[in-house]
């Protein structure tokens, strides 16, 4: 099929939870035929050095500088998506040949767009070297070297996804519920608006380990027992990033988890839960036009306590509110599916990034290639 490439996108997320691999058919352009996705876990031990990564980094004021634990984490980050991508060739039954490139998200262990300073840890040349394919990377940065803000960068596949969405309601709005939650507005006029939205899965994920020791609240089980501590809820949405006119990114960082003994563990997961659901529609309202469907991806779709929270705000607004799957999409494969479709773009110079989505003055292009070495 002319100008259509077959790619692979790899993504780990600020969750810290894994790595997700996607198989995309695309010209870059509206042609998109989804293929095989897998996720990958991470053990606890690796989550706990990425964690540590985030603490390092907190020094960092280049974009090449590597203190304490990053350099090792990002050696063996590399190495850890060099061996997915070959798992997934061989369940597949795909050989590297038959794929034309690469996009390399890698793990974002500092994002300061206010600073034009991005890092995600992931070397894109050594995963070419190593999977013998070109590999797109570091798609953030030029972004942000024109006064972008380096995120979000999905709403481009969002926007080729919406044109094929057999679905009545319109405006359609793309929630992806990730550590961070980001929402891509598709209006009625095919314009493109996206943002950072809040607080998703991180604020979740940190107080049940912090409280529970588990990594995360499986099906929203733990917020289920739980009530919402309203007064806790609003030290969260009062926070001046939901009334700023002016959309910025965030990072992990931005919103923390409750300290101490301020909430107890059931009551921190419900409040939580509502705070991602809630961030949604309040950030919402800085959209041109009233959503009127939300269709929901990333690992907070499966929070059935957030959802049922967003269900309930949504329908308030008179927007319903489905599932990736419902819209006939896989949630878990989306940012993967995203970041191939990007190399793509990125290979054959198509803007990646444009001035409704991460405030950039015109349409912008982006990301590194790396060939394998000869």
């Amino acid at each position: 099929m002319d100008g259509m490439k077959t790619a692979i996108g790899l993504m780990s997320g600020t969750s810290m939870d894994g790595i997700d691999i996607a198989l995309l058919h695309t010209d870059g352009g509206s042609r998109v035929e989804r293929g095989a996705f897998l996720g990958i876990p991470y053990e606890n031990a690796f989550r706990q050095r990425l964690k540590q990564a985030l603490e390092d980094a907190r020094v960092v004021r280049s974009r090449d500088d590597r203190p304490g634990c990053l350099l090792s984490v990002e050696d063996e980050l590399t190495r850890r998506h060099a061996e997915a991508v070959e798992k997934f060739l061989q369940v597949n039954g795909v050989s590297a040949s038959e794929i034309d490139v690469i996009g390399f998200h890698g793990q974002t262990v500092l994002h300061r767009p206010e600073q034009g300073l991005t890092i995600q840890l992931g070397d894109g040349q050594r995963l070419a070297d190593l999977t013998r394919i070109p590999v797109v990377f570091d798609m953030r940065a030029n972004d942000m070297a024109h006064g972008g803000q380096g995120a979000p960068l999905v709403p481009a596949y969002h926007a080729a996804l919406a044109e094929g969405l057999e679905l009545p309601e319109r405006p359609v709005c793309f929630v992806n519920i990730g550590g961070i939650s980001n929402l891509t507005f598709i209006g009625t006029d095919g314009e493109i608006v996206a943002y950072d939205s809040g607080p998703g899965n991180s604020l979740i994920d940190q107080w049940v380990e912090a409280n529970a020791g588990v990594p995360y609240d499986q099906g929203g089980l733990i917020a289920s027992e739980g009530q919402i501590d309203h007064g806790l809820a609003e030290t969260y949405l009062s926070q001046p990033f939901f009334t700023d006119k002016r959309r910025r990114s965030l990072d992990r960082n931005d919103f923390l988890p409750p300290v101490g003994h301020q909430v107890e563990l059931a009551d921190g997961a419900r409040t939580l839960a509502y705070v991602a659901a809630a961030s949604i529609i309040q950030s919402s309202k800085h959209l041109p036009e009233p959503p009127g469907l939300y269709v929901v991806c990333g690992g907070g779709r499966l929070n059935e306590v957030l959802m049922a929270d967003l269900r309930e705000l949504a329908g308030e607004r008179e927007a319903r509110v489905a599932t990736a799957e419902e819209a006939g999409l896989d949630g878990d494969a989306m940012e993967a599916e995203a970041w191939a479709y990007l190399a793509v773009r990125s290979m054959k110079g198509f803007p990646l990034t444009f001035p409704g989505t991460t405030g950039v003055p015109s349409p912008m292009k982006g990301g590194l290639v790396a060939s394998p070495s000869t």
